[in-house]
This record gives C-alpha cells, structure tokens and sequence, in this order.
C-alpha cells in the first residue's frame, strides 16, 4: 500500500530509543507519508528539535502552552489532524499517563483528546516492561483498542538482556501501514483472542516439559484474523517468529502465565486457542541446577495439572467470547478424541489435527485438519498453515457476520 496522502503524528518519548524515530520518519516519508511530530520534554535530551524537524520537513511541537500553537492549530486540531498517531518510543512513564488517563504535557493530552487510532512501540528496561504496573497499563490500553508493536528482545543499552528493545523502524513501519491499509473488514470492531506456541515449564534453571510447537499455526491465524479487520490480542508462548504486523502480542512462558494473559485480555469476541499448553508443570521446581550423581536412581518428578485454558475461556460467564475456537493435536482416533474434547472442555468448534510423526505436521510448514462444530465435520485438504488460518478466519467472519 502506498502511504501517500496519509498523515502521521508522531509522538518520541524519552529514553535512548529515541534516535530510532529519525529513522521512523526518514522511512515514513519515503513512502510519501506527512510526518508532524510531538517531542516530550525527556525526549528533546536525546533527539534534538532541529533534527527531528529537518528529517519531517513540518514543524515540531514540545509546549502544551505555547499561545503561538495554540491560536495556529491548537492541541485539539493537532490530535484529530491525522490519520494515525503513533508513539515512538513509549516509554513506560507514557504508557502509564495514557492508561491513566492523564494530560499533563502536550503528548499526554494529544493523546487523550484525539479520536483517532493510536500505536504505540514501547521501549524500556527489560525489568521495566515487565513490572505489573506496565502489564495493567498495556492491558488497559489493549483494551481501548491501542494497537502496540513490539518490544523486541535483545541486549539493551543498560547492559540487561530481554524484552524492552524497542521494535525495528521497519517493523514499525509495515504496523502503520498495515494499520493504514485497513478497510473496515467483516471482523472490524471484534476483539480476538488468540494463543500461540509452546509453554515452558520449569524442572530447574536450566530444564523445562514442553510441546512441541514452532507456533506457526496460531501465528499465521493472528495474522489472518487482523486482515479481516479484527483487534487481535496474542498470547504467545516462547518461539522464534516475528510478530505479526498489527498484532498486539503477550509473551508468556507458562501455562499460568498463559492464562493470566488471556484472562488480563477480556473481553473478546473470538478466542482461537491453537497453543500447545504443556499438560503438567512441576510440582516444585527447583531453585539451582539438578545435579546427576554416579550411582544415584533416576530423578522422580511430582507433577501437577496446569489450568485448563481452554475449558476456562469457554466456561459459562459474561466474559466467555462468543466464539471459541479449540485445537485437538492428536496421533490416533482423531475424529473421536477431537469431537469428546469439544463436548469435554465447552468450545464451539475444534480444529482436529494429526500430528504423527509421519506427517511433520508438528513444527512444520503445512497442516491437514478438520473443523468439527456442533452440526458435523469438515475435512480440509493439506495446506500451508497460511492458507488454514485464512480459511479459519474466513469460517470465524461468516459465523459472527
């Protein structure tokens, strides 16, 4: 999609990610899109005004009382100018004034007087981002439909490891114009859940019990469900996939974190979970490493029942979604152990699949499976697991249509 004659406001928060969104803007205007940009006071330590203006070739706005703005265009009109206002970086105070709603500076209150879509790529310290305050502020945020992009993980200037790095500027990029590019689709206006990836279980430091699962599938349905206009939330477990563009993803690494995500994002409409959730965690894990000794018998582990994530999505409630949608990995008796589960755990309809060894299913790059609601069974060929999760969210919109 060409992004010419579109317009973005592009708000840069403080932190060192700052100078990515020269970048951002170098590559927003190459594609034709007009750039004005919003810099906080923080932000103005690490990019300069002059900079940021020669590169949007507009001018750029740091004073929420400034008389000169203010009787030019206004922060109200400079809200509802655009077509998409993005946030790049967010840094974690950011996140917080939004969720809470406050108006305190001028990208504060551009933020909470505009009645346009918002992106926000967070950027911050990885213990930043995973502290239960910024949790509550992107699911407060998620919730009111702000889309958010990233963070990627990987080393980071304060010499830490793990999520917090904000997102490429050319991830970014493809989020504004898939974000863009979005006609009202047949799920416009529907939230939908969707699971994705392995979980991993603790033994110790260093072991874990897992399925294996690439996460392509539930990926490739994320991606499928937000082409049709959807709000999608996915909660994924540890895989090596980009995120999909437009997707707002939850990273998880257990079963309980799973849930929790997923509980965090209610309500939706949709709940698809093609997660392969380990079945038992550990009763105990252990702090340090497990040694093997000579001679010793062999380790004997306790294990307990993860929640059902499942069954709890589709249990009764006024936040059970409308629809949803479970998996059934199986290696024999497909069609009847998949048709039990969906009476057993209280979904709409299972996606049946076999998963033998045979087939490399599992892991690989195609699926064959078979959607069983309440009214029968239909048998879809083998297919790129692209090409399923297209046909699944296609079934999905003409369900809710």
């Amino acid at each position: 999609m060409s992004l010419h004659g579109k317009r973005v406001l592009l708000i840069v928060s403080g932190g060192i990610a700052a100078y990515k969104a020269l970048e951002l803007i170098r590559l927003l205007r190459g594609a034709g899109c007009g750039v004005t940009c919003v810099l906080s006071r923080s932000a103005a330590q690490f990019v300069t005004p002059l900079s940021v203006q020669a590169l949007s070739e507009s001018k750029v706005y740091t004073d929420l009382f400034s008389l000169t703005d203010e009787s030019e265009m206004g922060h109200i009109q400079l809200s509802r100018a655009a077509d998409l206002l993005v946030v790049a970086p967010a840094s974690a105070d950011l996140l917080a004034r939004m969720a809470a709603g406050l108006a305190d500076d001028l990208a504060a209150t551009v933020l909470l007087a505009t009645d346009k879509p918002v992106l926000v790529a967070p950027a911050m310290n990885v213990r930043m981002w995973q502290h239960p305050a910024t949790v509550a502020a992107i699911a407060t945020l998620v919730a009111r439909g702000v889309q958010v992009v990233g963070p990627d993980e990987g080393p980071m200037a304060c010499n830490e490891f793990g999520p917090g790095r904000l997102a490429e500027p050319p991830a970014i990029l493809a989020a504004i114009t898939a974000r863009l590019a979005q006609a009202p689709g047949p799920l416009a206006g529907r939230h939908a859940l969707v699971t994705s990836g392995p979980t991993h279980e603790p033994i110790d430091p260093v072991r874990y019990l897992a399925n294996r699962s690439s996460g392509r599938q539930g990926h490739a349905i994320a991606a499928a469900l937000a082409a049709l206009g959807a709000r999608v939330t996915l909660v994924s477990g540890p895989v090596t996939l980009p995120d999909p563009a437009g997707v707002a993803v939850r990273r998880v690494e257990t079963a309980q974190q799973m849930l929790a995500a997923c509980q965090a994002a209610l309500p939706a409409d949709i709940a698809v979970c093609a997660a392969a959730v380990a079945d038992w965690r550990v009763a105990t894990a252990a702090s340090g490493k497990i040694k093997k000794s000579p001679g010793a018998p062999p380790l004997a582990l306790e294990l307990v029942a993860n929640p059902d994530i499942l069954a709890t999505l589709a249990a009764a409630g006024p936040d059970r979604p409308r629809l949803v949608v479970g998996f059934a990995a199986e290696t024999d008796a497909l069609a009847d152990n998949a048709a039990a589960k969906r009476t057993r755990k209280g979904c709409d309809w299972i996606v049946a699949n076999d998963v033998s060894p045979q087939t490399g299913i599992m892991g690989g790059e195609e699926n064959a499976v078979h959607l069983i609601t309440a009214t029968g069974t239909e048998d879809w060929p083998r297919l790129p697991k692209a090409e399923v999760a297209h046909r699944l969210a296609a079934r999905i919109a003409a369900a809710l249509a």
